[in-house]
């Protein structure tokens, strides 16, 4: 019977398997597929291309405008911080120069980031992680529920989409998009 099957799956249609399957495009909204045309080679290619997660939350109603504010504020730290991971080399290099370390704008980032993580209890905190994952390293709620999770467990991604969204209202509140006030 297995041998059935891998013959049905060989003999698919080739525009079957370009085709996305449907429980991708549901469930991996990080990378969706556009398909397009190479115009030097005619060739079908496939680009891949981030979906904004806190775009997403803000177009479904799950968070305010403020709290999309606050976490593209914290992202835009993030990113002056170089705390991503990427790393790029210099066009230009000094000879006989070591790295310095980070320039006073990274330095003042990095504090910003660490300030705010503080709010949260550092990153081993649930919220603190999923700020540093999901708003900062720009990955989806659902992967760092299932990978990442809170101290080494993985979570509900409901769960996690509950935790991004008391942060996003800390931080509209640290960052002074909502009086304190208006906050129970």
């Amino acid at each position: 019977m297995a041998g059935n099957r891998e013959t049905r799956r060989a003999t698919k249609p080739a525009e079957d398997l370009a085709k996305p399957s449907r429980w991708r495009t549901q469930h991996d909204p990080v990378t969706a597929p556009l398909r397009g045309t190479d115009p030097e080679t005619g060739r079908p290619v496939t680009h891949r291309r981030i979906i904004d997660t806190l775009g997403q939350m803000l177009a479904n109603g799950s968070i305010t405008p403020a709290m999309h504010e606050a976490g593209c504020m914290f992202r835009t730290q993030f990113r002056a911080a170089m705390l991503d991971g990427m790393r790029v080399s210099a066009l230009v290099r000094v000879s006989g120069g070591g790295d310095d370390g980070p320039t006073e704008r990274q330095a003042a980032a990095r504090h910003r980031v660490a300030d705010v993580l503080g709010l949260f209890g550092g990153t081993d905190t649930a919220c603190g992680s999923c700020l540093w994952h999901v708003v900062g390293m720009e990955c989806s709620v659902r992967e760092w529920a299932g990978r990442q999770g809170w101290g080494g467990r993985s979570i509900n991604h409901v769960q996690g989409q509950g935790i991004l969204v008391a942060a996003l209202n800390v931080l509209a509140v640290h960052y002074g998009l909502v009086p304190r006030s208006m906050v129970a």
